[in-house]
C-alpha cells in the first residue's frame, strides 16, 4: 500500500488539550481525504491512555502498538495495520504496561526519528487530551500544527493553556540549545519586575536584549504556526470564535496564526461512530463531509477563511 519512498514525510499533528473536541473524528477524516487524493497517509494515534482512533475507522482495535516497538523492538513500519480506506494506514499508541509520563527520554527520541522515516506522504498524530510533555513534544515535532475548539469557553481556556505550554517549552528548548535556558527562567520568573503579562510580551523583551537573542528567536520560532480549526458549530455567529481565537494567538503570543475551517454540529456523526461507520465514506455528500474536505485543502495550500456572519 506505501510504496515509492519520498525523502521525508509531512507531520500533522492535531491537539487543544480538552477532551471531546471531536479530534479523532477531524484527523480521520482529514486522512481520509488525503488518501482519496491519492496521498499516502499513516494516521497516528498517540492517546497512550485510551487510543480510539481505531473506532472512527470502523475496524477492529489492532492487537500491535507502540508497545511492541519501545518494548519489543519491533519496526514501526511493520505495526502499520490497514485502515480500511485505501492509501492510510493506521498505528495506534495504546501502551497497555506504561502510562503518558513513563516513556524514557531515549524512546521518545527514538520514537520521533523513525516517525520521521516512515514511508508515507502525511503522517497524521491524533494527540490525547491534556498538556503533558510527551503530548506537547509530539505536538512539536509536526510541520503543521492543528487545533481544534468547540465553541465554548472551557474548550478556549484549555486551548490557550495548551498553546502557552507549548510555546513555552519551545522557547526553552530552542534558547536552552544556546546556553541561554537561564535567561528565560529568570525573566518569566520575575515578569513582575519587568512589566512583562504573557509570552508576547516575553519575547519582545527577549530580543531586545541582544541581536543574538533576536536572531535566534527568528528563526527557530517562525515555523510556530497554529492551524485552527472550529467544531460542532450551531449558528452562523459561532463560526468567528475561530477568527477571535486567531486573535488571541497574535495578542497573548505574538504568533501568527491560521483559521482554517469549521464544522457543523451533525448528529449524524455520533451514530457513525456507534455503527462503526466511517463518516466520510457513509456520508461524502453531506454539508460536515464537504466542510472537512474544504479546511483540508485550506491546510495543503496554506489558507484561511474567510469567516463571515
Amino acid at each position: 500500500m506505501l510504496a515509492t519512498k519520498r525523502a521525508s514525510p509531512e507531520i500533522w499533528a492535531i491537539g487543544g488539550g480538552k477532551g471531546g473536541t471531536g479530534k479523532s473524528f477531524i484527523i480521520s477524516s482529514i486522512g481520509n481525504c488525503l488518501a482519496l487524493q491519492e496521498k499516502r497517509v499513516v494516521l497516528i494515534d498517540a492517546d497512550l491512555g485510551g487510543a480510539n482512533l481505531h473506532t472512527f475507522l470502523g475496524i477492529d482495535k489492532p492487537k500491535v502498538t507502540l508497545t511492541d516497538f519501545l518494548e519489543k523492538r519491533v519496526s514501526l513500519s511493520r505495526l502499520i495495520v490497514d485502515s480500511g480506506i485505501r492509501n492510510m494506514g493506521l498505528l495506534i499508541g495504546a501502551i497497555h504496561s506504561l502510562a503518558p509520563d513513563g516513556i524514557k527520554y531515549s524512546q521518545k527520541l527514538k520514537l520521533f526519528r523513525h516517525i520521521k522515516n516512515l514511508d508515507a506522504d502525511y503522517i497524521l498524530i491524533d494527540l490525547g487530551a491534556g498538556a503533558h510533555f510527551n503530548t506537547i513534544d509530539t505536538f512539536l515535532l509536526a510541520d503543521k500544527k492543528l487545533i481544534v475548539i468547540v465553541p465554548e469557553i472551557t474548550a478556549i481556556e484549555n486551548m490557550y493553556y495548551f498553546l502557552k505550554t507549548a510555546f513555552f517549552r519551545k522557547l526553552m528548548t530552542t534558547l536552552g540549545d544556546h546556553g541561554l535556558k537561564d535567561v528565560v527562567q529568570n525573566t518569566w520568573k520575575n515578569r513582575g519586575t519587568y512589566n512583562i503579562s504573557n509570552l508576547n510580551e516575553l519575547i519582545v523583551y527577549l530580543k531586545g536584549l541582544s541581536k543574538t537573542m533576536e536572531n535566534i528567536i527568528n528563526q527557530e520560532l517562525s515555523g510556530f504556526k497554529n492551524h485552527i480549526i472550529l467544531n460542532q458549530i450551531t449558528s452562523s455567529q459561532e463560526v468567528m470564535i475561530g477568527s477571535s481565537v486567531k486573535s488571541i494567538c497574535k495578542k497573548y503570543f505574538g504568533l501568527d496564526a491560521s483559521y482554517v475551517g469549521y464544522i457543523e454540529y451533525d448528529p449524524i456523526i455520533s451514530r457513525c461512530i456507534n455503527k462503526r461507520q466511517p463518516y466520510m465514506q457513509a456520508y461524502p455528500a453531506s454539508r460536515c463531509a464537504m466542510e472537512i474536505e474544504r479546511l483540508t485543502e485550506n491546510l495543503l495550500n496554506g489558507k484561511d477563511i474567510r469567516a463571515r456572519i
